[in-house]
């Protein structure tokens, strides 16, 4: 059994659906469709828990209302079956007539999360019916059932696999089974989400689940590109990855991939193909074991980067300031991105800023403390790349870009530059000038 992710450009419309339905039409093999909610969707959804605070019901009606209109002209143009046609607008409606009350409701976590997954509860029971209009055979399944997710970082799979298998146990088994992505359950038993983008996390959790013989993951872009194609003329999408490369790229800001997507696979030899929905024979791009090759693979970018910056004459030699300093970003559960050190000074990176003020209270014990916001961590990525010969070639950067930081040498894949945003773009440019000119290799 293999598992597809359809997110919401591939989904978000009449002709989109019906492309879905031809991509997996040529699939013989038992699949498991994961799918998000029609673009944009969320987006209204998230609206709604913007003013629930100031409990603005006219805003929430008038949004409601033009989720109800897209979503039941999407079924009056794709299910010709009535009754087919009148369970999906009976769902959709129930659906929408809770949010219409949500606003009496206590806000809280869980009602937020239970706002923000309903697109993807509605396009899925439409997509399902659809499909059962069209005489193929399938069973929907609620994710909620089986997506208890109680480790963001390291979801049980094996728990996960179970429940599944119970629920396709309850649904009768079959070969093609539809549910929803981002959705999750937490260890307090309450509905809530994988966060933004998350529909690819659930499908790959559900591949390391299952076992699946592989994970598709379907989106608008050919595969993922050696560089970002919104702000870097003439990329191309690399054809082969590893599983090594392809997470830090992801963490590292690729939008084609959740961050987190490829750690629930990483060992299980499940493969991962990236693939355009509205060009679906394009090769695009394979994720597996091994690279195709050693060096240069791509660059991505990430943005909203915060800078911190601690100098203190009492780190000179100091047994246990740097578990000191770590301690502190460990009580407030803040990941670091990058770090560097000298002989009265450490400067490390962060991307969650919930708790700054808090952590700056307390590293002020340490020294003199300085931040600067808005930067972007460009990452350079490819197999053995700190090896190469020609890896050089990209800290000629230095001569035309102010960069922050450099990581080099904690990952043979990676090397990191920090730099203002508001340079970012003119860095991917050109690092692409000098490490990708007249190349294309791994090139679709």
């Amino acid at each position: 059994m293999k598992v597809l992710k359809f997110g919401g450009t591939s989904v978000g419309s009449v002709a989109g659906l019906k492309n879905v339905r031809s991509i997996i039409s040529r699939q013989q093999e038992p699949k498991i469709l994961v799918l998000s909610a029609m673009s944009g969707v969320t987006n209204q959804l998230v609206r709604i828990t913007d003013v629930l605070a100031e409990k603005s019901t006219e805003d929430i009606l008038e949004i409601v209302s033009e989720l109800r209109e897209r979503h039941f002209s999407t079924i009056s143009e794709l299910i010709e079956n009535d009754s087919l046609a009148k369970q999906a607008r009976e769902f959709v409606e129930e659906k929408l007539n809770w949010l219409e009350q949500v606003s009496e409701k206590e806000f809280n976590p869980e009602l937020e999360a239970r706002i923000l997954t309903r697109g993807e509860f509605m396009l899925t029971k439409i997509f399902s019916l659809y499909l059962k209009s069209e005489g193929v055979d399938n069973s929907w399944l609620d994710a909620t059932q089986f997506m208890q997710v109680f480790n963001l970082e390291n979801p049980d799979t094996d728990h996960v696999g179970d429940l599944f298998n119970e629920s396709i146990r309850r649904a009768g088994y079959g070969d093609l089974f539809i549910t929803q992505g981002f959705v999750r359950v937490d260890k307090s038993s309450k509905i809530s989400t994988l966060k933004r983008g998350g529909s690819d996390y659930t499908a790959t959790i559900l591949g390391a689940a299952i076992g699946a013989t592989s994970v598709e993951i379907w989106t608008d872009i050919n595969g993922l590109h050696n560089n970002d194609p919104r702000f870097v003329e003439n990329t191309y999408p690399v054809s082969q990855l590893s599983f090594e490369e392809a997470a830090e790229l992801a963490y590292f800001g690729a939008k084609i991939l959740h961050p987190q997507t490829i750690s629930p696979i990483m060992g299980m030899n499940i493969p991962v193909f990236l693939k355009n929905t509205f060009t679906p024979k394009k090769q695009g791009t394979k994720i597996c074991s091994l690279p195709d090759r050693p060096g240069l693979k791509a660059i991505s970018a990430k943005d909203d980067i915060t800078a911190i910056k601690i100098k203190s004459n009492r780190m000179l030699m100091a047994h246990g300031f740097l578990r000191k300093i770590f301690e502190v970003f460990d009580h407030y559960e803040t990941p670091i991105d990058m770090i560097t050190t000298s002989e009265i000074a450490i400067s490390l990176t962060i991307d969650d800023t919930r708790n700054l003020h808090l952590i700056e209270r307390e590293l002020a014990q340490y020294g003199e403390i300085s931040v600067d916001h808005q930067h972007s961590i460009i990452c350079i990525v490819g197999e053995g790349l700190i090896e190469q010969e020609n890896t050089s070639h990209l800290f000629e950067i230095l001569k035309d870009v102010p960069v922050r930081m450099i990581s080099y040498g904690g990952s043979n894949n990676n090397v990191s530059l920090l730099v203002d945003t508001q340079h970012k773009i003119e860095t991917l440019k050109k690092l692409n000038d000098k490490l990708f000119a007249g190349r294309k290799l791994s090139s679709v």
